[in-house]
């Protein structure tokens, strides 16, 4: 019986120990380069309807992800691009103007943001206007503190998995290792962080 105790035991700690294996592995599929700047709440735009001065102006994106518009209401802009922004407010507009003209300008980031918590000089959640890596996120935070456990740092991240329409929000965690990034071995490496990232320093 105590064989069969000891047996389970182990086999149950190599399982964990698999199961942590695998949750480290698809973290790599959510760390694409940003290309585009995605629209965000509290973010300042300028939409122009051409020869539309009544439609155009300036929004600002709401807290729920949403801006308005005068004829159309209320459109989903969270989560899109300006051009992306403007198709479907164009696509809207053909209810009431014949092939419309529709551009997006943004006037003010103001919805990129990441936190730094930990063995850093100043934690706190830092505003950006442009995108930062990991590196660049704990300098802003004034660089690590003396006890700091440099190489067992982590990036808190949700992510949306699922399909359109049934999303579901969870929250990975990614490795990284500040003495790699050195030597320019480090996997994921030196990514580039997304609005809501949390760096944890230990």
């Amino acid at each position: 019986m105590w064989a069969l105790r000891s047996w389970i035991l182990v086999a149950t700690v190599a399982f964990a120990v698999v199961g942590c294996a695998e949750k480290k592995v698809d973290y790599k599929v959510h760390l694409p380069e940003p290309s585009e700047f995605f629209l965000g709440p509290e973010d300042v735009l300028k939409v122009t309807v051409w020869k539309s001065p009544d439609l155009s102006g300036e929004v600002t994106i709401r807290p729920d992800g949403t801006i308005t518009m005068p004829l159309i209401g209320d459109v989903p802009a969270a989560g899109l691009t300006a051009n992306v922004l403007a198709k479907r407010i164009a696509e809207r507009l053909t209810e009431y103007i014949s092939s419309p003209i529709v551009t997006v300008q943004v006037k003010e980031v103001n919805s990129y943001f990441i936190y730094v918590l930990g063995e850093v000089v100043k934690p706190g959640k830092y505003p950006l206007k442009s995108y930062a890596n990991v590196m660049q996120g704990i300098a802003l935070a004034g660089g690590f503190a003396p006890f700091a456990s440099k190489n067992k740092i982590k990036v808190l991240r949700n992510v949306s998995t699922g399909s359109e329409g049934h999303e579901e929000k969870r929250q990975i965690e990614i490795p990284v290792r500040y003495d790699d990034i050195l030597k320019g071995t480090a996997v994921p490496g030196n990514f580039v962080l997304l609005s809501g990232d949390v760096i944890v320093v230990p």
